[in-house]
């Protein structure tokens, strides 16, 4: 139970209700009285229906892609992305005491540097808007560049979902440890994939792939003995899974592993990503509910979802309450 002089309102975005309810309820608070949708020419509104004036507010928003593409339920990144802008603008100008902006999935951050001549750092935009538009404090969870921290001038925490990872893996594999490896799906992904191993107390191999290009990769080599093992292969996120599935083949038909799993914090799934994974030589592949699952998701018998609101909810009642978040890293 949260307790504090200054009372805390935290509001949904449209993007992901079901874990903001979770959250609430962790934290004993009731989900505030709002509503977010689209006119009839695409433009996003907001309502609040209960005063937030000199309260704390957080905004629970997903910058993903919800829905069906093609159907009238779809939402964009854009369109989260707008919405939350809104939010946080519609609170600074009913005089909110602090805006947080709780963003479990940050969307443009794979935009975070420039890789040819006169390419956007869209990363960098996206944290310019949302500051222009009022907010004191971000919050996320695995976001995909850390460096995207200095792109604002205001707090962002950046809480890691790997403990959840770490738990569940532990329970799965207890007491086969010594056959069991944490792999890197590729170069860029081995800090976040040594970090884990060491915590997990487990020996790290690394694919070495080559991006041809967007969402394209082929599998060169594999660093590290994987034959006869179980292997964890850690990413921060599923895209098209085309990657994630071609660097669990080579595992297997190249290195030699006895059984591969995957686990990923956002699963944006997007195009041929669920056909590829339920085809793919995958045991299982867990993700955090960062992103809602899509219903064809849910009927895949290799994908599993865990709750990242016991977190979520822990980091927001610390930021209220103005004590240190840091143990969450730990």
């Amino acid at each position: 139970m949260i307790s504090h002089g200054k009372d805390i309102k935290i509001f949904a975005g449209s993007s992901n209700i079901p874990l903001a309810r979770e959250i609430c309820r962790t934290l004993d608070v009731p989900l505030g009285n709002a509503e977010c949708g689209q006119f009839s020419d695409g433009e996003s509104y907001v309502s609040f229906y209960e005063t937030v004036r000199g309260s704390d507010v957080f905004l629970i928003q997903s910058t993903c892609a919800t829905g069906v593409r093609g159907t009238s339920d779809y939402r964009s990144v854009n369109d989260h992305l707008m919405e939350l802008c809104v939010m946080i603008d519609a609170c600074k100008r009913a005089s909110a005491g602090r805006i947080t902006a709780v963003i479990p999935y940050y969307g443009y951050a794979r935009q975070d540097r420039k890789t040819k001549p006169r390419d956007p750092i869209s990363a960098k935009l996206t944290a310019n808007l949302l500051v222009s538009a009022g907010v004191n404090h971000v919050l996320t969870m695995d976001i995909h560049c850390a460096q995207i921290q200095g792109f604002f001038d205001i707090p962002m925490d950046n809480i890691p979902g790997s403990p959840l990872f770490i738990h569940y893996f532990q329970e799965r594999f207890r007491g086969h440890e010594d056959e069991t490896v944490v792999v890197s799906p590729d170069v860029g992904s081995v800090a976040r994939a040594r970090a884990f191993a060491q915590k997990m107390n487990l020996p790290l191999a690394i694919v070495d792939k080559r991006r041809q290009k967007a969402n394209q990769s082929e599998v060169k080599n594999i660093i590290g003995d994987v034959r006869g093992k179980d292997v964890i292969l850690l990413d921060d996120m599923v895209d098209t899974a085309g990657s994630l599935c071609g660097a669990a083949r080579a595992l297997v038909e190249e290195g030699g592993a006895k059984s591969v799993s995957a686990c990923a914090t956002h699963g944006v799934l997007s195009g041929p990503a669920l056909e590829r994974i339920e085809n793919s030589v995958l045991d299982e592949l867990i993700f955090l509910d960062t992103i809602p699952a899509p219903e064809k998701a849910l009927k895949c018998s290799k994908i599993k979802y865990l709750s990242t609101a016991n977190m979520f909810a822990e980091a927001i009642g610390r930021i209220y309450n103005e004590v240190s978040i840091s143990s969450i890293y730990a």
